[in-house]
């Protein structure tokens, strides 16, 4: 049984991705977010969720951004927290069910872009 005095707590925090999906559905651009960057990886965070389904829809729907660059500049702000995704399952990113070869060569994609 491991020893429960030096099991730590690994805390995620969502602002990047979450913060601003109900509020302002998720139309913060990557200008808005690099200013706080340096702050949250200061913080010693476990990870930061900074993406998401509907965030790789808006960044290129609505903000005319790559969403591919949006997370390798985010990486660079944030070189000490993990990058983390909400994936939508089968539906990744989109709006469909992907099949699994589909499903596999985007996180694949994915772990070659963070």
């Amino acid at each position: 049984m491991p020893d429960k005095k030096n099991q730590k707590v690994g805390i995620t925090e969502v602002v990047l991705r979450d913060g601003h999906q109900s509020l302002l559905a998720t139309r913060f651009t990557l200008a808005d977010m690099l200013p706080i960057a340096k702050k949250l990886d200061q913080v010693g965070y476990w990870s930061i969720e900074s993406w998401g389904g509907a965030t790789f829809d808006s960044c290129i729907r609505y903000l005319n951004e790559d969403p591919w660059e949006r997370l390798r500049a985010l990486k660079k702000a944030m070189p000490n927290t993990q990058q983390q995704m909400l994936l939508r399952g089968q539906n990744l990113v989109g709006y469909k069910h992907y099949s699994d070869e589909t499903v596999s060569l985007f996180i694949q994609k994915q772990q070659r872009m963070a």
